[in-house]
């Protein structure tokens, strides 16, 4: 592994990101057997890291048996080959990693098409580099046209598979703007936050659904959406998303967009951070900032801090104290892996929910059978009186369900609020 970050870099988050990347290469299944680091001034613009650290990896390849280096920085595709020339091992760069890895998580047709058009996208311009293994993904190639080299017949095949990509993925969009459409009137919550901070493990433990649940980093790229029951007959749809990362590469961000739209029509953002993580504060910024790409930072959050279990009372103490200095947004703390910490949360989205019902006193017929079982089962009933013929009700409801209410024939509104 190599890391040569910028002068501006504080020391403590380097080695974060070093550490990082090292978690993540576990994940994709390799073993780091050497670090290399450098402080840089400006990236050297044949190694990215100077001559000099050049040569000294080629030694620490050559010493330790490495069969791949990795860089915590993104290379440019000339940096790329001069690396793989000079050490005469595969090089690859953080982003490269993030996509292997995503390659093997994704299970569903989206997430496929979603990781091989962020693929794509990083190959193109590094054709040069890296067409000797292009046949695992491009399939029959190999046809050239007259005059054609090789490499433009990669190009144009690639350019044409990304289009083809994007045109599905756009199909992909719009049935899940279908799906949203028959949830409405529904309370819609999506839950994001850093990678492994535990968003499955809660949305698990909330719904009592069975989820793929994993201590690795991006343990899943699909979202999963489960209807949570948060008492007093009120419920909320929750979607799982995406894990963040710092550094997460630009392009795959824009390949993740139309999962991301699950977020972009939630009522309301669930933060997920790591309470046990000393550097919440920093996951927070990089979520915050991912946000901000995508323009859902504007969007209401609440600040979900999970695994308290791994706390003690003092630390807990410590960390409400800190939450409070620092952070505007409310927050709530819970462990996924203790059901009794988890009603504050569901008392927190019970109180966002009831805020967006309408408050009717509604006039029924007593015959009227199907509107007082909808009253109790899409609304919340405070009272009732019985006169033989009619019924008057005092009800909070979802906006939908009161207006078609107004239009139903027989029913009487006598006010609402």
């Amino acid at each position: 592994m190599v890391g040569a970050p910028g002068r501006g870099v504080h020391p403590r988050q380097a080695e974060d990101q070093l550490e990082e990347l090292e978690r993540l290469t576990e994940t994709a299944g390799g073993k780091v057997v050497s670090i290399l680091r450098q402080r840089l001034e400006a990236p050297n613009p044949r190694y990215y890291i100077g001559e000099g650290k050049a040569r000294e990896l080629k030694g620490l390849v050559e010493q330790s048996g490495a069969d791949l280096v990795i860089f915590d920085e993104e290379l440019t595709p000339a940096q790329g080959k001069n690396l793989e020339d000079l050490l005469g091992v595969r090089v690859m760069d953080r982003t490269e990693l993030i996509l292997d890895i995503f390659a093997t998580r994704a299970r569903t047709r989206e997430a496929k098409l979603q990781v091989e058009l962020a693929q794509l996208e990083y190959l193109l311009p590094r054709l040069r580099r890296m067409w000797t293994h292009l046949s695992r993904i491009r399939g029959g190639i190999g046809l050239r046209g007259p005059g054609e080299t090789q490499l433009e017949t990669d190009r144009r095949l690639i350019g044409a598979r990304i289009a083809d990509l994007k045109e599905k993925l756009k199909e992909v969009a719009q049935a899940r703007a279908t799906q949203r459409k028959g949830r409405e009137g529904e309370y819609r919550v999506a839950l994001v936050g850093y990678t492994n901070v535990g968003k499955s493990s809660l949305l698990k433990a909330l719904s009592g659904a069975d989820l793929f649940v994993e201590n690795r980093l991006f343990a899943t790229l699909d979202p999963a959406t489960r209807v949570v029951e948060l008492g007093s007959g009120y419920r909320a749809l929750v979607t799982d998303t995406v894990g963040f990362i710092r550094k997460l590469p630009h392009h795959l961000i824009a390949s993740f967009r139309s999962t991301l739209e699950e977020a972009r029509e939630a009522d309301l953002l669930l933060h997920v951070l790591d309470a046990s993580d000393s550097e919440w504060e920093a996951h927070r910024n990089v979520v915050q900032d991912v946000l901000e790409e995508l323009e859902l930072g504007e969007r209401p959050q609440l600040l979900v801090f999970n695994k308290i279990d791994r706390l003690t009372h003092a630390e807990e103490a410590a960390l409400r104290e800190r939450v409070r200095e620092v952070e505007p947004a409310p927050a709530v703390f819970v462990s996924a892996q203790r059901a009794s910490s988890l009603e504050v949360l569901r008392e927190a989205l019970r109180e966002r929910v009831r805020a967006r019902l309408r408050l009717l006193y509604l006039r029924v017929p007593v015959a009227d059978g199907e509107t007082l079982a909808s009253l109790y089962r899409e609304g919340e009933v405070l009272a009732r009186r019985d006169d033989g013929t009619r019924i008057e009700v005092a009800v909070r409801v979802p906006v939908p369900l009161a207006a078609r209410l107004a239009r139903r024939e027989g029913i009487e509104v006598l006010s609402q609020a």
